[in-house]
């Protein structure tokens, strides 16, 4: 989503504030600005696009100072322009936004003296509500304070004012928000690695909370306006993964490495003996009676698959929902179940508003996160870190495959606790999962293979995934890998749904990818396989060497897995699908790393 970075200190802060709008550009956007207080008096340079424009503006239009605000948007309320584009400004008022306000129209109709509104955005409103309440005599802190109560919705603030240039105040409801602590600075920012070029230690704002900086210090006030203290995190150095290398981009780089990051998974999950017990801590999971998965894009597709493996392996039964309806259809939640929320980033706003919503119900909850830090992690009763490192591709590849490995570790505990499965099958799954990162190299090797296939698929205006059992939550995580980055329109089903509608959708050279490693359905798949070869259908198949041997000439092309055992299956053939949705939209020179109209972290409802 929308990115923010401000600094109140005593030296120039202008090409810090570009450099960290650079580290903020994988979380998507469609243009970028920075304001400035300039000894005190306000400056403000916005561009559309990418931030390179904006760099070419600021080399005709100078802006310094010690004080400033900069954001990168990803567009909500009004067209992708610069007259849209943050920081914006009413008055002496100026403010960057991330999140919706959503009584925005109620707020503006109620400005007094009807000012001219030059946007179409939310947030403007926000900077002439504070300079309304500024005009009426009111001090800069009480004005944005009282502002903050007339806000619903999502939102993190960054705010500077006109002639105060000793001061920056910021908020968050909803969206995250970290304050950084530096040495004769302060810092804000949404992104702990905008923030990190910059120092390392934070303090991450809470629900409600709202802040005043200066050069040499903060102060954090509650939603009631009461001044509270919340503590200081140190970040890791794993920051500095957030570079590219020789690879030609991020996606790329973090695809290849996987065998790393699968292996730092498990590594939490497993100890040295292999036993799935560490990083559990001593919560009694043998307790629950119903697991409720709730997650979002990509990582819902990471729970659909845990649905097979819990209810497979676990015998317990699972329910799993799209976070954005999960609330909305009045759940029925057993207060002895285990609401467990998906999230790379721990901030995505329907994931975390159901997670609050099962809290509510009594029901005991558990956070899948990347980001420890983040207000999942805080806010669950129990978190699970997946330790995948920074993720800087907009299309989720190696957090993906670190969410299957801890929810198959988490699967395995489950089932050791309630003495499901005999300790000789728990021990020969347990031992298949921890021999994945040494197949994921093996099968990264296909590359070249992939990337031909691929020169094909780049001409097809549709194209489909089939699969049966897990591999029918990897077809429909395939099939969004591909539309994500590739822009083809693309649809995963369940291979014997085809018959059911979808198969009048099949016309003579229309690609097919059927994947069906360790298939336990391999006979039935390679009867759908037919039922679509037979209407002209350009077939491509992912498989093991035995589905290879079965399907024989009926695939135009065979992607052969390497062996593994059918429990972990899932995380091998992801790796095939990410290098298809890699290549072909590098074949069609489409922005891999930040596809249009995606942003990586959703923060609005």
């Amino acid at each position: 989503m929308c990115g923010i970075l401000g600094i109140v200190g005593k030296t120039e802060v202008s090409a810090r504030l570009v450099e960290g709008l650079k580290r903020l550009e994988y979380r998507g956007y469609d243009s970028s600005g920075i304001a400035l207080l300039d000894q005190g008096d306000l400056k403000r340079v916005r561009a559309e696009g990418k931030i390179k424009k904006l760099e070419d503006v600021l080399e005709n239009n100078q802006v310094e100072g010690a004080c400033g605000i900069a954001h990168t948007r990803w567009a909500t309320h009004g067209m992708p322009n610069e007259t849209n584009a943050h920081p914006h400004i009413a008055g002496r008022v100026c403010v960057v936004h991330n999140g919706i306000i959503e009584n925005y129209a109620e707020i503006r109709d109620g400005l007094s003296g009807k000012p001219i509104i030059e946007s179409e955005t939310d947030t403007e409103i926000v900077a002439h509500l504070v300079n309304e309440n500024l005009e009426q005599g009111m001090s800069p802190v009480e004005a944005f304070g009282r502002s903050l109560k007339k806000f619903r919705g999502a939102y993190a603030l960054g705010l500077i004012i006109d002639g105060n240039e000793n001061q920056l105040f910021c908020a968050r409801a909803g969206s995250p928000l970290a304050i950084g602590i530096g040495e004769g600075e302060m810092f804000i920012g949404s992104d702990a690695i905008a923030l990190e070029q910059l120092t390392q230690k934070l303090v991450y704002l809470e629900e409600g909370d709202w802040a005043v900086l200066t050069p040499d210090g903060y102060k954090i006030f509650d939603e009631k306006d009461q001044e509270v203290s919340r503590p200081i995190t140190h970040l890791q150095d794993n920051f500095i993964q957030a570079t590219k290398g020789n690879y030609r981009h991020f996606m790329l780089k973090e695809i290849f490495e996987q065998p790393i990051t699968i292996g730092q998974t498990l590594a939490t999950f497993l100890d040295e003996f292999g036993n799935p017990s560490k990083g559990f801590g001593k919560v009694e999971f043998s307790k629950y009676k119903r697991i409720y998965i709730v997650a979002c894009g990509t990582a819902f597709y990471a729970g659909a698959v845990a649905k097979y493996w819990f209810e497979q392996v676990a015998g317990i039964p699972v329910e799993i929902d799209i976070a954005s309806e999960f609330r909305y259809r009045k759940p029925v939640l057993e207060e002895e179940g285990l609401f467990i929320a998906i999230s790379q980033s721990g901030e995505t706003a329907d994931t975390l508003a159901a997670l609050r919503h099962a809290k509510g119900k009594g029901v005991e909850t558990l956070a899948l996160v990347n980001v420890t830090t983040s207000t999942m992690a805080r806010e669950a009763d129990i978190y699970l870190p997946i330790n995948a490192g920074p993720e800087i591709g907009v299309a989720s590849t190696k957090a993906f495959t670190s969410q299957l490995t801890a929810l198959a570790a988490f699967a395995l505990n489950m089932s050791e606790q309630k003495k499901f499965l005999d300790k000789e099958h728990l021990a020969k799954l347990v031992k298949a999962l921890t021999e994945v990162p040494d197949i994921v190299g093996e099968t990264l090797q296909l590359d070249g293979e992939i990337d031909k296939m691929c020169l094909g698929l780049s001409h097809a205006k549709s194209l489909f995934y089939l699969g049966r059992d897990m591999n029918y939550p990897i077809a429909l995580e395939a099939a969004l890998k591909l539309k994500e980055i590739s822009y083809i329109h693309a649809e995963g089903y369940a291979a014997g749904e085809l018959k059911h509608g979808p198969i009048a959708l099949i016309e003579p050279g229309t690609p097919v990818i059927v994947l069906a490693g360790q298939d336990p359905l391999l006979e039935k798949t390679v009867s759908n396989l037919q039922e679509v070869a037979s209407r002209g259908a350009k077939v491509f198949l992912v498989a093991d060497k035995k589905g290879a041997e079965i399907v024989g000439d009926i695939a135009e092309q065979i992607i052969t897995l390497p062996d593994c055992d059918p429990f972990t299956a899932p995380i091998i053939t992801t790796i095939v699908i990410q290098l298809i949705a890699y290549h072909t939209a590098v074949h069609l020179g489409t922005d891999v790393d930040q596809p249009r109209n995606l942003a990586k972290s959703v923060t609005v409802e």
